[in-house]
């Protein structure tokens, strides 16, 4: 009976049993209530090595996070409940309750989710938990360049535009 136990605890969550954190990610705009992660690399005791799952429920006018694109990680988006928007590649695309996103990395699909609708938009994140990584912002012209073990996206890394881009030689002897 232990071993099945220990398996279940590294290999098994339960969304339900997850506590919910409400989230106020850098401005009101994007404000919600992330379940956190469930289960990952990142989350203690669990076996995951490369994939990495939330839950985040989207309050109705909100948008999930800055309009990004990653180089290294793939994500994968499955509508739970509720409708919105994916702005992905300058375009709105309608979602909802059913629908299952797929995202590849690199600069042809920029994106994120909005809440367009009047009531909440629940999903499930997954994505690859690749690093080193480097996001793109097209709306503000910034980059992130980050390699973690754990934590959140800008603990382990550093945000700049190429505007302050230094010479590879800057600073050396």
């Amino acid at each position: 009976m232990y071993r099945a136990e220990e398996l279940r605890a590294k290999l098994v969550r339960n969304v339900d049993e997850v506590e919910l954190k409400t989230s106020q990610r850098g401005t009101p705009l994007y404000e919600g209530v992330r379940f956190g992660a469930v289960i990952g690399p990142r989350v203690a005791g669990t076996a995951a090595r490369k994939l990495g799952a939330s839950v985040d429920i989207l309050p109705p006018g909100k948008v999930t996070c800055p309009y990004h694109f990653h180089y290294a990680q793939e994500e994968m988006f499955v509508i739970l409940e509720g409708e919105g928007s994916l702005r992905v590649a300058g375009e709105m695309l309608p979602i909802r309750a059913g629908d299952v996103i797929s995202i590849p990395p690199g600069p042809e699909y920029p994106h994120h989710i909005v809440n367009t609708s009047n009531a909440p938009l629940k999903y499930l994140s997954i994505s690859t938990q690749e690093t080193p990584e480097i996001c793109e912002y097209p709306d503000s012209g910034k980059y992130a360049a980050f390699a973690r073990e754990k934590g959140p996206l800008l603990d382990g890394g550093r945000m700049h535009r190429p505007d302050s881009d230094l010479d590879y030689w800057d600073g050396e002897p």
